[in-house]
């Protein structure tokens, strides 16, 4: 999997399956349940951390009409101000829907100009930077459960918090429809570019990493409690806290799974010992003790 994810360490794949028509991942989802073969669907790999095991039965990708993106249509307004409907698939990554939406003369998703993701996973995580988030821009989901029926959910329905959101277990997120504002298109663009710039100067973005590895406690970063515990630089192997931002773990040429756990762990230890707070992960962990013996 480590060909699957931006920090470029993980084990082998049971198997992979790439999907291209929500025709074929209904057929593909009532034959896993049919034969009981567990799945996990994986998409830009720039928020998963895969174990040296690996993932054990059918990891799935979704591509072809999952990476769609249209105007829906003008909705009027909402909340008193004027409104219009993107309709995206899962498998859209976040830069290109930006684009996009900034070609349209759309305004909101501006934050998310550098978060290399896909929209699928963004929502499932409510991505966001520099304030905002994806959560209050979506106005539905298609979901697929695990026989392969179609569900809907509205917005509002999947209570999204703090890097979080509240799908259905077991369900895959096959498309979102968001709500955005029209805007200047100079205006948008010079939004973008000034929170690239942001980035560049702040994160270390041309180096393999998964973004921010833990939560921000409440009312606090950190990524600041990590640098007061003087663990900027710190390594484990090939698995390092950057430099440049203390939040981000990089992998300096061939990091494995392990490093970059026994990293998180002397981090979470040493700033729990320090300052009284456990630090959570954002990253998502996959396939710890998946395997059969």
């Amino acid at each position: 999997m480590s060909q699957f994810s931006t920090l470029r360490v993980g084990g082998p794949a049971e198997a992979i399956v790439p999907v291209a028509t929500v025709a074929e991942l209904s057929r593909l989802m009532g034959w896993l349940q049919k034969n009981e073969i567990g799945w996990q669907v994986v998409g830009r790999g720039s928020n998963i951390l895969v174990s040296d095991s690996g993932l054990a039965g059918v990891t799935i990708f979704l591509e072809g009409e999952f990476r769609t993106m249209e105007k829906v249509a003008d909705a009027g307004e909402g909340a008193g101000e004027e409104r219009a409907l993107i309709r995206a698939g899962a498998a859209c990554l976040l830069p290109g829907l930006v684009a996009y939406c900034t070609s349209q003369g759309l305004s909101g998703l501006e934050f998310a100009v550098g978060i290399p993701g896909s929209i699928g996973g963004a929502i499932v995580m409510n991505a966001g930077a520099w304030g905002s988030a994806i959560g209050p821009l979506v106005e539905s989901v298609a979901l697929m459960d695990d026989s392969g029926t179609l569900l809907t959910r509205k917005g509002e329905s999947l209570e999204f918090s703090y890097r979080q959101a509240a799908l259905p277990p077991r369900t895959i997120l096959v498309e979102a429809t968001l709500s955005l504002r029209p805007g200047d298109r100079d205006v948008i663009k010079k939004t973008c570019r000034q929170y690239q710039e942001k980035r560049r100067a702040t994160q270390p973005i041309a180096e393999p990493s998964i973004g921010s590895f833990f939560k921000n406690p409440p009312g606090e970063s950190a990524g600041r409690l990590i640098e007061k515990a003087g663990l900027k630089g710190f390594a484990v192997g090939d698995a390092r806290v950057s430099a440049l931002h203390a939040n981000f773990f990089i992998n300096e040429g061939s990091a494995s799974a392990a490093d970059m756990l026994n990293l998180m762990h002397h981090v979470q230890e040493t700033v729990y010992g320090r300052f009284g707070v456990r630090l959570e992960p954002e990253v998502c962990i996959m396939g710890e003790n998946q395997r059969k013996k």
